[in-house]
């Protein structure tokens, strides 16, 4: 790829805008503006601005709306991103521009399509999202327990049980964003390609008895706040060794556990996911797939080609991706970048585990996200309506597939 063009002789108008959906990622952005003036154009300017994770979509929105300071360049996870599907799309198609970079070949097959939408691709993702098993090494030396032994889901609530009874530890922490995970690891999702909403009724209420299941029996534990990513989950379940494996994704071992729990490493490992048996018989894939960041361009942007030049450096350039792996963020989705020997290396936070050797191992079973508008309503009303509704035996499995489904297809697209 030809990005060691410079851009020397390039007058750039005004800054370009980035907005940032995570505060942690401010640094890396602005650490990535002074590389590209060094590497393609000194006179490159850009004013990086950081969000929150919720915050981002409604300030974006209003941008939008009102014309007032839009963004050029854009980062969106890609939960949020299909709330921007309903009616006119309000970022650039960058097909020809992915084609021309070869980017269509060189990106993860399944985060090909992560931010595409009727026939247009709207964004490119910056990681693989690729889900694992993350355990506690040693809480699994201290029981005897071999992770290798963990093929299935079965084998994995059997073994919890014995933990449960002989040790008084719960085998695995339960959170709502276990339901579309779990789905996308048997083949389905929450939303069909058709737009259908649940395409596999039965796999949704069978994960759904499966999650609640593992509740009753102690085998699986709820944090306190009912969720993995709040840091009271770190700093009591986790701190206290009361749970032994957390189900997560490339980013949340790289970024949360380093962040939330650096007095735990070494004492971390990370395994593909337990299979599931499938009605056919078969296993079902080792991995899934959940959330992750996207770079895209405001259609109301002045400066589309200054902003795309950026965007493809930070996506293609060596130091770029090696940055976000080692610096504790997450694993690329350019699939060029995984052949940097410093993403292979042992990982002394997994103690000493080749982790990214073995995201790339897993990468082939990664399953598509199917977009839709609505795919964030989805994911909110379950985890803030029926969450615990489920878990605590207010209602049946079956019922709350029937009911979000009835509200969703009510619901009007988008926001």
């Amino acid at each position: 790829m030809a990005l060691g063009l410079a851009y020397a002789g390039s007058v750039q108008a005004k800054p370009v805008d980035i907005w940032i959906s995570s505060f942690q990622d401010q640094l890396y952005y602005e650490n990535m503006v002074k590389l590209y003036k060094e590497k393609v154009d000194k006179n490159f300017e850009a004013k990086v601005q950081a969000f929150g994770f919720r915050e981002m979509p409604e300030k974006l929105a209003v941008s939008i709306k009102t014309g007032i300071n839009p963004p050029d360049v854009v980062q969106l996870d890609e939960v949020l991103f299909g709330a921007f599907l309903a009616g006119e799309v309000p970022f650039l198609d960058l097909g020809d521009r992915i084609k021309k970079a070869k980017l269509d070949k060189d990106i993860a097959k399944s985060r090909r399509s992560l931010f595409a939408y009727k026939g247009k691709t709207y964004g490119l993702p910056q990681s693989l999202s690729a889900m694992v098993l993350y355990y506690r090494t040693d809480l699994f030396k201290e029981i005897d327990i071999d992770p290798a032994s963990l093929t299935t889901w079965e084998k994995l609530v059997s073994t919890g049980k014995k933990v449960v009874k002989d040790h008084g530890k719960a085998m695995i922490a339960l959170d709502p964003t276990y339901f579309g995970i779990l789905l996308r690891q048997r083949g389905s999702d929450l939303f069909g390609k058709d737009g259908s909403v649940y395409p596999d009724r039965e796999a949704a209420i069978e994960v759904l008895g499966w999650m609640r299941k593992q509740m009753e029996s102690g085998v699986g534990m709820v944090p306190e706040r009912a969720s993995i990513f709040d840091p009271l989950f770190f700093n009591s379940a986790v701190q206290f060794g009361e749970v032994l494996t957390v189900v997560g994704a490339d980013w949340y071992g790289l970024d949360m556990l380093q962040q939330f729990t650096p007095d735990l490493k070494g004492k971390w490992g990370a395994m593909p996911l337990p299979a599931w048996k499938l009605p056919n018989g078969k296993l079902s894939r080792r991995t899934s797939t959940f959330a992750g960041q996207g770079l895209m361009i405001n259609k109301g942007s002045k400066q589309p080609d200054a902003a795309w030049k950026f965007i493809e450096f930070v996506i293609t350039n060596k130091e770029s991706n090696a940055r976000r792996f080692l610096d504790g963020n997450s694993f690329p989705a350019y699939t060029p970048a995984w052949k940097d020997e410093r993403l292979l290396q042992p990982n002394e936070f997994f103690s000493n585990q080749k982790f990214g050797e073995l995201l790339v191992k897993l990468s082939p079973e990664v399953p598509e996200v199917v977009g839709h508008p609505n795919r964030a309503k989805a994911i909110f009303l379950f985890q803030e309506t029926f969450f615990n509704s489920l878990i605590y035996g207010e209602l049946k499995p079956a019922e709350v597939v029937d009911k979000m489904k009835t509200m969703l297809e009510a619901a009007e697209p988008g926001f």
